[in-house]
Formats: structure tokens, sequence, C-alpha cells
């Protein structure tokens, strides 16, 4: 390692023999650094896998525009939206269909447990405006209280949605009504459920009768070809009013990450995770740099009273630091996808570590470690040789 070193800084790897020096010293330094970044890379995880389960939510449907309440800033809340708006939609030249999409959460009460279920209700009619994947499965829903699960529902036994047919549906009992499950799509947890399920929109309305057909929580639209959704969306916002929220699916989902980003508290404890795992970071490097420099102080005021420059003192602490993220890096990276795995297998989240994550937190730790360095060389600058001999 000395002599790679050497050959790449072409000069005596100072930084690295003094850490090297003292192994027990550097092992501890290597521990805090790999914990800063199982703790980053975990809430980056978990951030993640909550932006996926956001986009979960819009991936089941196939539509160029959303019609929402004003107050609705995810998908799963807000006030309903009158249905009249969606005919009042449909008779723009550049809208070319619309249906309204019903939300809601069922509990299926089991002997392992509660499972919550995010329910969505459509009219199996209007099966352009899913997948094609789910296509047949919603237009197969017309039939009342039959539905169809998300076969990765957490905590359901996988065997128990292998063969599910019409003639072998599987049936439970949940807001005073026996559905019918005759199919099973694939959607994921998340962090307010622990699965999804379809029905049509009579059923939805059979299981919660307080709720009317003329207020759905969504209104969805196609755009006629060849029209800009964006632009479709801002024209029907200057027609239906300020009380609705029109946009472009995209745009919807990117608000929908913003606002739970950045104002729930799940988002907003995860950034704070973030920040607080790179200031572990940078006092852990920091103390293992500023003790180096005390240590060594007096060689270093030789150095300086024989010619050596402030910049070739700065050089060698910075060695050390981007040493000390390296080999900090790459125990966390292991640590934290093995994390990774177990929280998947715990609770079905996401969580998802992709190389450009990785880098982002390794170039991140060698910012810090840097810093690190360069708040550890103020001592040194003020330094007289004189005073220390």
């Amino acid at each position: 390692m000395t002599r790679l070193l050497r050959r790449l800084l072409g000069r005596l790897p100072v930084g690295w023999l003094q850490l090297t020096h003292s192994r027990g010293r550097l092992a501890a330094a290597i521990a805090g650094v790999a914990f800063a970044n199982v703790l980053v890379l975990v809430q980056i995880g978990l951030a993640g896998a909550l932006n996926g389960t956001i986009v979960q939510d819009y991936a089941f449907f196939d539509a160029d525009i959303m019609i929402s309440a004003g107050d609705g800033n995810t998908m799963t809340d807000g006030s309903n939206v009158a249905r009249a708006h969606l005919w009042r939609a449909m008779a723009d030249p550049q809208v070319a269909d619309g249906t309204s999409l019903y939300f809601g959460t069922v509990t299926w009460s089991r002997e392992s447990g509660d499972t919550q279920l995010q329910t969505f209700g459509i009219d199996p009619v209007a099966t352009g405006f899913v997948t094609p994947e789910l296509a047949p499965i919603v237009s197969s829903l017309a039939v009342a209280d039959r539905a169809a699960i998300d076969r990765t529902t957490r905590r359901l036994e996988p065997d128990l949605v292998v063969d599910l047919s019409e003639e072998a549906p599987l049936r439970f009992e949940t807001e005073g009504r026996t559905l019918s499950v005759t199919s099973a799509f694939t959607g994921g947890v998340g962090f307010t459920a622990d699965g999804y399920m379809l029905v049509s929109d009579q059923t939805f309305l059979a299981l919660f009768p307080r709720r009317e057909s003329g207020a759905p929580n969504h209104l969805l639209l196609h755009a006629a070809p060849g029209a800009d959704p964006a632009h479709v969306a801002q024209r029907l916002q200057e027609r239906l009013g300020g009380d609705l929220r029109v946009r472009a699916m995209q745009a919807a989902i990117e608000a929908d990450q913003r606002y739970q980003g950045t104002q729930r508290p799940t988002g907003i404890i995860f950034g704070f995770g973030v920040v607080i795992g790179v200031l572990v970071g940078l006092v852990i490097v920091y103390q293992v740099l500023s003790t180096d420099v005390a240590d060594h102080l007096r060689e270093y005021a030789t150095f300086k009273a024989v010619g050596y420059p402030h910049g070739y003192f700065i050089g060698v602490i910075l060695e050390e630091a981007l040493i000390l993220a390296s080999l900090g890096f790459v125990p966390g990276v292991l640590i934290a996808s093995g994390l990774y795995l177990a929280l998947h297998a715990a609770t079905g989240l996401p969580l998802v570590m992709t190389p450009e994550t990785a880098i982002a937190v390794l170039l991140g730790t060698m910012a810090a470690c840097a810093l690190s360095g360069m708040l550890a060389t103020r001592r040194l600058a003020a330094a007289d040789p004189a005073d220390l001999f």
C-alpha cells in the first residue's frame, strides 16, 4: 500500500504512515466512518422506498391528467371531487376520455393479524385507464363483490393467490361484506398499508356506504392524440376553478413526492437522519485528524521551520482524510446492503442500493472528510516553531 500511494502521490505517503502508526486509532476511525456511512445509506434507502411507494400508487393507472381536490396533496388524501367536473372537463376538445377513481382503506382481519389494504375503485369498463397488465383484471370486476388483490401484500401466504379463478376464489369478509378474490396482481407494500386491492366502483360504494357515487377521490383524463397534457391541464385549471388541482400525471407524482418528503413527518425524519449521519462522520474524522495534528505538532513545526509551505501539511491531512473516507466506505456499503436485505425481508419495502446512491455517498464522505481535515489544520497554521521548542 505504501508503494502504491508513493507512486500516486509522487512523494512519501506521510499521511498513510501516520495513520498506520497507531493501528487501534485507525481501526476506530474506520469504524466511525463506516457507521456514518451506514446511517446515511439506510436513511437514503428508506427515503427512496418512500418515493417508490408514492410512485406505485400512480403506477397502476394510465392517465394523462388527474383532477383532485384543492387539499389533495397526495393520491391518498384530500377531499372528494364532484363528478360533475368530469363532464365539464370532457367538454374540452383536447380531452378524449375520462373516468372516476375512488380510494379507501379496508381491514382484512386474519389469524396472523389485521391486514390493511389500500383499495381503489374504478369503472370496470374503463380499462384504458389502467396498465395493460391490469386491463383484463379490471374488466373481470364487474360482478358484485369481486376483487383483485396484491400478491405481494405483507404477511399474505403466497399459496393463497397461486390458483385464483372465478371457480376457486379466495373469500374473506371486510366492512360487513364477503369479497371474492378471483385474481392477483403485483403491487407492493407501503408505509401506510400492507398492500393493494382493486374493485369496481359499485363494489367500492357497497364497501363504503357513506360514500357517494358523485364524489370520487380523483378524476382521470386522457388527452386527445397530439395534445400536450401540461397545457391541457393548465387550461382546465383556469376553466374549472381554483378549488381543484388539475395536473399532468407526472406533475402530480412529483408534487406528491415533494410534499411527503418535505412536509410529512416520515420524509422529514429521513432527511434529518441523513444530516445526522453526515455530522457524525464529520465529528469522528475531525477528532481523529485533530488528535493526529496535535500528536505530531513538533514534527510539523520542524518541517515548517526548514521551509515546507503550509500547503504541504494540508496535503498530508487531506491524504489522511481521503484514506479514511475510502477505507470506511467499503464496510459501510456492505453493512448497509445487508440491512437493506433484512429490512426488505421484514417489511417488504422496496429498498434498493443503486450505484448512483453508492457513488454519491462516497463523494459526500470524501467531501466531509476533506472538510474535517481542513478544520484540523487550523491549529497548525497558527503554530509558531519558535514557541514549540
